[in-house]
């Protein structure tokens, strides 16, 4: 694994008044805060391995639950992304990009709703008269097909 406190040149243009400088908000989100994490990286503002990362997720995931508890939107939506950005900034210590890494398990999820679709029609239901069990059911079927998990 890579140190995380390699200094090289930053990715992207430098704004003046921020050492971080600028990032397009027209980037996906994920990516966007990859690119932060990997500046404030290269500024030495990082932890030196991950292990500090998943203490930090656990830590924003204990917030969100309890925004949610408390019933507080806009503290809720605070600790969400605050949850989102702690998993991209593991993801960039894991050397993944987390952009991708999302867009292929959307991928998959589409595939084995796909699946459910399928099978719930071929018992001549819809998947509206189909129970939560019945789909749960069908959606291991899937990752079993996929080789996901053994039977």
């Amino acid at each position: 694994m890579k140190q995380a406190n390699t200094k090289r040149k930053l990715p992207g243009a430098v704004r003046a008044g921020s050492s971080l400088g600028s990032f397009s908000r027209k980037l996906p989100a994920l990516a966007r805060a990859q690119r932060v994490t990997e500046r404030a990286s290269h500024l030495g503002f990082d932890w030196p391995e991950p292990g500090p990362v998943w203490g930090k997720i656990e830590e924003e995931l204990s917030e969100l639950k309890s925004a949610v508890a408390s019933g507080d939107e806009i503290r809720i939506k605070e600790e969400m992304g605050d949850l989102f950005f702690s998993l991209v900034n593991l993801s960039r210590f894991l050397e993944l990009e987390a952009e991708e890494a999302l867009s292929q398990t959307i991928d998959r999820f589409l595939k084995r709703f796909s699946h459910i679709e399928a099978k719930i029609r071929e018992r001549g239901k819809t998947l509206t008269e189909a129970s939560l069990e019945e789909m749960d059911l069908l959606w291991e079927e899937a990752k079993r097909m996929a080789g996901k998990i053994q039977p």
